[in-house]
């Protein structure tokens, strides 16, 4: 008697990457606000990762009780933990948040069906449109518009935030690029990568404030992230501007073209 062959019936993973250093005041929320159930209904299995910069509070406890896969990172830096928490992925998408409960996590089964809807490879939120009250001080806001606008012009890329970060993105992606910084400046990199080479798409979504010490130091950070903005513009193109139109970078297919998805009227509340 011949025997049929069995059909693996292998779920989708969607990895959740969460950088922390003593938020144990905002990662139970978090954690809480993630709707597993829902992804699951989606076909999604769900894997949290906590990549911790070194903690001293209840960060790591927390984040084991709730059944997270916890990353001990000694090496600081909010790029250098990403890095290391994509490593450890297992997902196909990945999506980003912080521990400080400032992004919507019960989003996230809209902005991964958006992804899969709309073929895209790249999903940045947009925190500009609907934040609350006391989300944004004004330095940030300054900060955040001029450093978007310099990214724009020295990119000609169309995104509103170029400081978010909250992403959803296909994980093969990473596999593509060279991704440098290791700072606060990753979150800006990220995006000028993804919305150069890749097809992209900025969603709005609202922003709360942070529960916890703020770790963003505002004038520093700032200027290490306008360096960059030129340092990576100079390690692109150095002084040919003719690579805005034409330039492809890294191990891409001759015949891949980047192409931003106009989805400014989708805005999630």
């Amino acid at each position: 008697m011949r025997q049929g062959r069995a059909v693996l019936n292998i779920p989708k993973i969607v990895s959740i990457v969460i950088p922390v250093l003593n938020e144990e005041k905002g990662l139970q929320k978090v954690l809480d606000e993630i709707p597993k159930k829902e992804l699951e209904e989606m076909g999604y299995k769900c894997e949290i990762i906590i990549v911790d910069g070194g903690s001293t509070d209840r960060t790591r406890e927390i984040a084991s009780k709730n059944g997270a896969k916890v990353i001990v990172e000694p090496r600081r830096g909010y790029g250098r933990a990403y890095k290391t928490g994509f490593s450890h992925a297992s997902g196909d998408i990945i999506v980003t948040l912080d521990g400080d409960y400032s992004y919507p996590a019960y989003l996230i089964p809209r902005l991964v069906k958006i992804l899969d809807t709309h073929r895209l490879d790249f999903i940045s939120t947009n925190r500009m449109k609907k934040f609350t009250h006391k989300s944004f001080p004004l330095p940030h806001i300054i900060g955040n518009k001029i450093l978007t606008h310099m990214t724009r012009l020295l990119f000609k890329v169309k995104v509103n935030d170029s400081q978010s970060g909250m992403w959803v993105f296909r994980k093969s992606i990473l596999d593509k690029v060279e991704l440098l910084a290791d700072g606060m400046a990753f979150s800006e990199e990220i995006k000028v990568i993804a919305f150069r080479l890749f097809r992209s798409a900025e969603i709005p979504v609202p922003y709360r404030r942070r529960i916890g010490k703020q770790k963003l130091n505002t004038l520093m950070d700032g200027l290490k992230n306008t360096m960059h903005l030129f340092t990576l513009r100079w390690y692109f193109v150095g002084l040919n501007p003719a690579w805005l139109p034409t330039y492809t970078p890294f191990n891409l297919p001759e015949n891949s073209r980047p192409i931003l998805v106009d989805l400014k009227r989708t805005i999630i509340c």
